[in-house]
């Protein structure tokens, strides 16, 4: 990637950070993140190909809705969030809908997800200056911004914390390695079952509940959208004293007398 595109990421990342209040902390539930700032639907899907996210733009009505699979990868899922917000930020819609090549725009997406997740300035907020990092450092980064050893390595190569070798090694490591060796295995369990659920976007689920309880929307539908049986759906709803509005119907004696002069189609079916 060229300079000028790591910095372009880099700007962004931070100004996304700046413009929505952010700070130099991790970031939680991302899912929830890009849909409260931006128009994007957002949805964690179980697709049959591999993919593990896609951006998709209506050119008509200029709907987002982004995709994601469910993994036991916590922290690829999160890398691949903040990569489909990239797209989405520089509007990388072109002709594809799909980004499985490795095109400048893919590879600034990279970095924008890599500087949006753990920035170096947050790094040194956390570990302080004017000593080198230990492996010890660089599990507490994957854990506490929920970033691969990668990511993590690269921020504190970028921090001038360790050298060109140490990223090197370390960028071998897994996250399981890291949590075994450091004591969170339990922490990584919770979040491995939290990346592995099937997610219908919020909004959409608001929108369909709201039509639930004025009836318009079927508890089925809405079941069918969460991906839950009926009866969980059922139970969440009266739980939650959702109910259908029952809807009454019209008194046929207010309504007023019609007139209808069907003279012509009596002709017409004389004629035929």
């Amino acid at each position: 990637m060229t300079v000028g595109a790591e910095k372009q990421a880099s700007d962004a990342a931070w100004e996304f950070r700046t413009r929505h209040h952010l700070g130099v902390q991790p970031l939680g539930d991302l899912v929830e993140l890009i849909e409260r700032t931006t128009c994007a639907d957002v949805a964690v899907l179980d697709p049959d190909d591999g993919e593990h996210g896609l951006t998709m733009r209506d050119p008509v009505g200029g709907a987002v809705f982004i995709g994601i699979a469910r993994s036991r990868n916590p922290m690829r899922q999160r890398s691949t969030l903040g990569h489909e917000l990239g797209h989405l930020i520089f509007e990388d819609w072109a002709n594809e809908t799909e980004y499985g090549a490795r095109s400048p725009e893919e590879i600034r997406a990279d970095a924008f997800a890599r500087h949006l997740l753990i920035p170096v300035v947050g790094v040194r907020e956390f570990l302080g200056e004017g000593r080198p990092a230990t492996e010890t450092d660089l599990s507490a980064l994957v854990q506490r911004f929920r970033v691969s050893p990668q990511i993590a390595a690269i921020a504190l190569y970028d921090g001038g914390y360790i050298d060109e070798d140490t990223k090197a090694t370390w960028m071998r490591c897994s996250t399981p390695q890291l949590a075994t060796r450091h004591g969170w295995t339990d922490h990584y369990a919770s979040l491995q079952d939290d990346s592995d659920r099937l997610r219908a976007p919020q909004s959409l689920v608001a929108r369909a509940v709201t039509g639930y309880a004025e009836g318009v929307v079927t508890a089925q539908t809405l079941a069918t959208l969460r991906g839950v049986p009926l009866e969980t759906m059922l139970a969440e709803l009266d739980a939650a004293g959702v109910r259908p509005s029952q809807l009454e119907p019209a008194d046929t004696e207010e309504l007023p007398d019609l007139d209808v002069d069907l003279s012509d189609l009596e002709d017409e079916g004389a004629s035929s």
